[in-house]
């Protein structure tokens, strides 16, 4: 849902596929453009209290990335709005995760962003990262499973490892998900629902392929019936 600034839509898409008794889905996703626009004011108008009563839960996506102290108290800050969910760069350092963690009530599952989705091994060279992309994302992980966190942000491509290496303790949100046959947009690491729930994903993160859908509903309806 992070994929417009508009507050009419943004509140039209959350209804049309997570309101009424039978939502089509888990989650919904508020992102940096939409907060930045509308501030919390926003996300309680559209995504208000009998949506969320329905079991959808809330991830606030805002990739949090600064000193520990104002990572810590932006964590607490989340708390007023309810937040289930929210993102935090990992490579902010353990110093800056452990602030967070610190600062988050227990029910709120902080998850460390790896690599995103948008990278590839040629972007990790451009910003000095001598390592391949898995061995990247296996080592920012540990140190924030390490930290305290209780899950990461991943590609899919990278969900058999992270699997291998930490098993159920955490969980694994990945982005970067096209059905078949999509477009892929600015995405480089990429896997269908059904491939990235094969190898082991807890959450998929589906955006533009839903929300630029002509029917939203239809298209999320297609996704969830080609993935099982």
């Amino acid at each position: 849902m992070d994929d417009t600034t508009d507050l009419a839509r943004a509140t039209k898409l959350i209804q049309s596929i997570a309101g009424g008794p039978r939502p089509a889905v888990g989650g919904i996703k508020l992102g940096l453009e939409f907060f930045l626009a509308h501030g919390a004011p926003g996300v309680r108008y559209a995504f208000p209290a009998p949506v969320r009563a329905t079991g959808v839960g809330f991830f606030l996506d805002l990739k949090l990335h600064d000193i520990p102290n104002t990572v810590g108290r932006a964590v607490e800050g989340a708390r007023s709005l309810g937040v289930e969910m929210l993102t935090l760069h990992l490579c902010g350092g353990s110093a800056m995760v452990k602030a967070a963690v610190a600062a988050a009530p227990p029910e709120l599952l902080l998850l460390g962003v790896t690599v995103l989705t948008s990278s590839d091994d040629a972007t990790l060279r451009e910003i000095g990262v001598a390592s391949a992309m898995e061995e990247q994302v296996l080592r920012l992980a540990k140190f924030g499973v390490d930290a305290g966190i209780g899950g990461v942000v991943a590609s899919p491509r990278e969900i058999s490892a992270l699997r291998s290496a930490h098993g159920s303790k955490i969980k694994i949100v990945t982005p970067g998900i096209r059905p078949v046959g999509a477009a892929t947009q600015d995405q480089r690491r990429v896997l269908s629902p059904g491939e990235a729930i094969k190898a082991g994903a807890d959450f998929l993160v589906i955006g533009r392929p839903i929300t630029a859908a002509t029917d939203a509903r239809r298209a999320l309806d297609q996704i969830v019936a080609d993935a099982v």
